[in-house]
């Protein structure tokens, strides 16, 4: 599935975190430095390694352009790094000057998020580099945190277990507590173009890798199901994170293994490291174009892995390409939630109901066999059965890759200010005729700049490719 095709052994303490640009790795360590490599053949950067904390590196990313580089530290700072230069650009103090465990950036980067070792955040305005606000929970530690696709919110995890999605002004949209037992390590949301219905990968010393899916009602409430728990390694699950394109999801232990999973189907294979890497697997990052995974170790290495095609292959095919029959027990709970069925994601998952089992459920077996006793449910679930043995499920361009304002197939996508993507030249046009309003919204659009929506063009480009 993957071979390591080099390894990276520059740092002197343990690997803490490891993230891609499009031309460029990171890694920073608990020696107080991080590290800047060609993404290309990993030679390190000639203004590496970069020197400004006076403790530990927890966290590093990069800002949607890549020129930028954030970390956090012990040392209770957030540094925003030049990488072009290698230059200090910005000095962050977290409030109440508690060493800061996790940083986030927005992907529209208009927003910093830190978290520290007292539960607090600090959500900082990234343009500016000033403090917008704070908040928080008492008495745990943020190790944990991911900006939702549409950067309007992000989701926290802590080493009381739980997970909590904050809007931009800090409130609290939902909890899950002890989503894993003994603590959360790292959370990471998989890249879509939706905007009311978003996965979240979490891990934790339980050592479990879950796969989250939150919903966002016309309402303004949110709410949270777990979609699925897998359990392939035997020991604290350290790190997550998943492809550019959605379609893989990576994960790192305490039992020194790597693995990776298709994030359509769930199924797993497992990177095979060196017999020399003997610590816990701490870090990991894919890279966003080329099949590349970076891991860190204890062992104060990184190892750069290559996929092999057919994974990448395999994981791009997805469940649409399947027949109905086909599907797996994973794939009907996927269905389930996206036709707004994810109450019967357990119950479904209990009895073991793959594809086949799908297609030949009648009411009698729904009522006596599931027991699903509300007959409006009963008939609702039956009539989508029939849509999907009629074959009228849209076989015709995916929604998310048309463009909001011309409705035509995104050729240079690009996400706004109101978080959503179009296409360049649309919004271009409308930024400059419609008053800076969003299309979508009809609101201001609080800046005019765009980002390049580098996830989105990849799947565009699969999905013709598949065609």
């Amino acid at each position: 599935m993957a071979s390591v095709v080099c390894t990276l052994r520059d740092h002197q303490d343990d690997i803490n975190w490891c993230a891609f640009s499009a031309k460029l790795l990171a890694t920073c360590s608990g020696d107080k430095t991080l590290r800047i490599y060609n993404a290309e053949d990993f030679s390190e950067l000639p203004f590496s390694p970069l020197k400004g904390h006076g403790y530990s590196v927890h966290c590093c990313c990069f800002s949607p352009c890549g020129q930028l580089l954030v970390s956090c530290s012990t040392d209770a700072t957030v540094v925003v790094w030049s990488t072009v230069t290698g230059d200090i650009e910005a000095v962050l103090e977290h409030p109440g000057r508690s060493p800061v465990r996790i940083c986030a950036l927005s992907p529209n980067a208009a927003h910093l998020v830190s978290g520290a070792s007292d539960g607090t955040l600090a959500l900082w305005d990234f343009h500016s580099k000033r403090l917008s606000r704070t908040g928080g929970v008492r008495d745990t530690t943020m190790v944990a945190c991911s900006f939702s696709p549409c950067s309007q919110m992000f989701m926290t995890g802590s080493t009381y277990g739980d997970l909590r999605l904050w809007d931009l002004h800090l409130n609290q949209l939902l909890a899950k507590k002890d989503a894993h037992d003994l603590g959360v390590s790292c959370c990471s949301f998989a890249p879509t173009n939706q905007v009311v219905q978003f996965r979240l990968a979490s891990c934790g010393q339980d050592c479990h890798l879950k796969i989250w899916v939150i919903n966002k009602f016309t309402s303004g409430g949110f709410d949270m199901v777990l979609l699925h728990t897998l359990t392939g390694q035997t020991a604290p699950v350290f790190c997550c994170a998943y492809s550019s394109d959605g379609q893989l999801l990576v994960s790192g232990s305490v039992d020194k293994s790597v693995k990776v999973y298709d994030a359509v189907k769930h199924s797993l294979g497992i990177i095979h490291v060196p017999d020399s890497l003997c610590r816990y697997v701490t870090a990991c990052a894919f890279h966003p174009t080329s099949p590349l995974i970076a891991t860190g170790s204890m062992d104060k290495t990184v190892n750069i892995c290559r996929l092999e095609d057919g994974c990448r292959g395999k994981a791009a095919a997805g469940r649409s390409k399947l027949l109905v029959a086909d599907w797996s027990e994973g794939d009907v709970s996927e269905w389930l939630v996206e036709e707004g069925l994810q109450g019967l994601v357990d119950k479904f998952k209990a009895n073991n109901i793959d594809g086949t089992e799908l297609l030949s459920l009648t009411k009698e077996t729904l009522a006596s066999e599931l027991g699903i006793e509300s007959v409006g449910l009963r008939s609702k679930l039956l009539r989508k059965v029939e849509e999907l043995k009629s074959g009228s499920m849209s076989l015709g361009v995916p929604d998310e890759f048309l463009c909001p304002i011309t409705r035509e197939l995104m050729r240079e996508p690009v996400i706004a200010a109101d978080g959503y993507s179009y296409e360049r030249e649309a919004i271009e046009n409308w930024i400059h005729t419609k008053n800076r309003s969003s299309p979508m919204t009809n609101l201001p659009l609080l800046t005019t700049l765009l980002t390049p929506n580098h996830t989105l063009k990849m799947a565009i480009s699969r999905w013709k490719t598949s065609q």
